[in-house]
């Protein structure tokens, strides 16, 4: 049975019990007292709590003691006493046993809630192949699946269409986005003898290649090999508490027996008040507060930062947010905005714009979208071209509005001279890592477009916050050393690793890891290793869903201060569920004394149902510890919620 239903059916047979206590002052009792509250807890101690049991004695086979053992013992002892005290004729507090296992299944309830974390990753990897190929097979193009693509087979790949699989181009030039597995942001252009990656996206020409790697040899292929090495890296935060009650359990039977037999044996109590004191020692001892420490801080924690956008997966991530000493971010859609913009414009703004507008509307050149994207930003019209010519690797030449205009990089222009003005603008420019066109009219150079991948507006103040916390930032990106270096001085920076593959992306969070724990903050497929590597892996809202898959930290809004503020409530979740824990401890072995019998003499006792009650109001302290969790203040308050 699952924890939900073995939740379900306790919280139902165990209502009866707690209408009862409820409404006890009022005169209200259970029809057949304390036989139905034996048979009520009997069904919850014979289904819900069963696993409970045969786990605890699993763990007494093996010397150890357990979460469980704490369950077990606990509900157990009060379940058996009743029983005697029922036959007897003396107070019963089965209630207690039926409430403890509730309490304890609805905190493991939240937990295993809180467990999905990235198990669709892998399979959404598996989805970015091609399904089938088109290959040469007896001189014709045949479409075959992607299983039956071997190494030397020729493919075709037609614009709008992904590559198949890794191999080298034979015949045909194109431009191909490869920022889903490389990181690079802008479409390259490929030639014969130019590589090409399995799961891109080809964009403009058709062109043939030979394959080189197959199946499980092919770079998604070993991205999606890392990703499953990765996820099972993780140890559950709960073993830290199972550690604790290896040495708390013993202790507290040990403690039990001790006070029955120095009550018995040495001061003459009678073998039913020295078996009271023994009971009132393991039950305020029971684990109910225990049990919920953590979960009911996850739900709190977790609830809050969703309402900010920030989706937190598991408490392992709690507990390494808690460490961080480095921050890794990826470049591409994470520090920068992810698209090409136009960021400069040198000469009569509206000029040059409208007659690059003109030019690139009719171009398949990468850069154009960025153009018309900026006069369509400012309301610019744009005017037809006539005679229009694309030359390969230079530009593109046309008429526009009858007079003869180009646009294109240096080799187009070469025969134009340009000014001592344009001369230091377009230096300026390609020393800021930016891509420039120069643009022509009538025979003369009237002005340069600068494009870019330009950081995004908050990124900047982001990575000053997290510097001002002591944490190192490092910017990981499979960009070229210029573009990189560039881009991390603008923002703030630390180090810059630059030209990075993506299965050494997961190499260097690695080797990062030796100076303490990472977090990686990543959006794109390339990042998926990367981000289930590092101790904390913080995915944008606006990637890709392997890397939100992957991440145990999502950013809904897409805004780098949400890593300011997920990494903050992180720690602030986690240091309350230590505060819960220690608690739920204290509250507990400080009423052991005072259960045994120490302040006898002085008239302050615990009887069995006061026990029951200090465990009750333990589980209350520790639920309002963690309700305490939404008042917390954070340094880094957000502008917007997200609902």
């Amino acid at each position: 049975m699952s924890i939900k239903n073995r939740f379900v059916f306790s919280l139902i047979v165990s209502l009866p019990m707690l209408v009862e206590m409820l409404a006890t002052p009022f005169g209200f009792m259970l029809p057949g007292g304390a036989w139905t509250m034996f048979l009520l807890t009997t069904a919850v101690m014979g289904v819900s709590a069963r696993p409970f049991i045969q786990s605890a004695w699993a763990a007494f086979r093996h010397h150890h003691a357990n979460m469980d053992t704490l369950v077990a013992v606990g509900t157990a002892t009060a379940y058996l006493y009743s029983f005697y005290a029922m036959l007897t004729g003396k107070v019963v507090f089965y209630e207690s046993a039926a409430f403890v296992v509730t309490f304890i299944l609805l905190g493991q309830y939240f937990e295993e809630k809180m467990k999905h974390s990235a198990s669709g990753a892998v399979s959404k990897l598996i989805d970015l192949q091609a399904q089938d190929a088109e290959v040469m097979r007896n001189g014709q193009l045949v479409k075959v699946p992607l299983a039956e693509v071997v190494v030397g087979d020729i493919v075709r790949v037609k614009p709008g269409q992904k590559v198949a699989v890794d191999g080298v181009i034979t015949e045909g030039t194109s431009t191909i986005d490869e920022s889903m597995v490389t990181g690079e942001s802008m479409p390259v252009t490929k030639k014969v003898g130019d590589h090409v990656i399995g799961a891109t996206m080809n964009s403009t020409g058709t062109f043939l290649f030979r394959a080189n790697k197959v199946g499980s040899d092919t770079l998604l292929s070993q991205i999606v090999e890392m990703v499953k090495k990765a996820q099972t890296s993780h140890a559950p935060i709960q073993k830290t508490v199972d550690k604790v009650a290896d040495i708390f359990v013993p202790a507290v039977l040990i403690i039990a027996i001790l006070t029955f037999t120095v009550w018995y044996v040495f001061l003459g109590a009678s073998v039913v008040s020295a078996m009271l004191f023994a009971v009132s020692v393991v039950i305020i001892a029971c684990p109910c507060a225990l049990g919920i420490a953590t979960p009911t801080a996850l739900m709190v924690g977790t609830g809050r930062s969703a309402k900010m956008g920030i989706l937190i997966k598991n408490g392992e991530v709690l507990e390494a947010a808690n460490r961080v000493k480095t921050v890794v971010f990826d470049k591409t859609g994470t520090i920068t905005a992810g698209h090409p913009q136009v960021t400069d414009i040198v000469g009569d703004t509206t000029t040059v714009l409208d007659v690059a507008a003109s030019l690139e509307a009719s171009s398949e050149h990468p850069l154009a979208a960025a153009i018309l994207d900026k006069a369509k930003a400012d309301g610019r019209p744009v005017t037809a071209a006539t005679n229009f010519k694309a030359i390969e690797g230079k530009g593109v030449q046309a008429t526009v509005n009858g007079q003869a205009a180009l646009i294109g990089n240096d080799k187009l222009v070469a025969d134009y001279t340009l000014t001592p003005e344009l001369s230091r603008e377009m230096a300026k420019l390609q020393g800021e890592a930016k891509t420039v066109v120069v643009v022509g009219l009538a025979g003369k150079l009237i002005g340069l477009i600068a494009i870019q991948d330009a950081p995004k507006a908050s990124s900047a103040s982001a990575i000053a916050a997290l510097k001002k916390r002591g944490l190192r930032t490092v910017m990981l990106t499979g960009d070229n050393q210029r573009v990189a270096q560039a881009v991390a001085t603008e923002v703030g920076i630390d180090d810059v690793i630059a030209d990075v593959l993506p299965g050494d992306k997961a190499d260097n969070v690695k080797r990062l890891q030796e100076d303490g724990p990472v977090a990686f903050v990543g959006d794109g497929i390339n990042d998926a290793p990367a981000l289930t590597t590092a101790d904390v892996g913080i995915a944008m809202g606006s990637g890709t869903d392997i890397a939100i898959e992957s991440g145990g930290i999502v950013l809904v809004k897409n805004d780098l201060q949400d890593v300011v503020r997920a990494l903050e409530l992180s720690k602030k979740t986690f240091g309350r569920i230590k505060l819960n824990l220690f608690w739920a401890f204290v509250y507990n072995t400080l009423g052991i004394p005072v259960a045994a019998g120490v302040f006898f003499a002085l008239g302050l006792s615990l009887s069995p149902e006061i026990a029951g009650l200090g465990m009750a109001l333990s589980s209350l302290s520790v639920v309002a510890s963690s309700l305490l969790l939404n008042t917390s203040k954070l340094t880094s308050t957000p502008a917007t919620t997200v609902a």
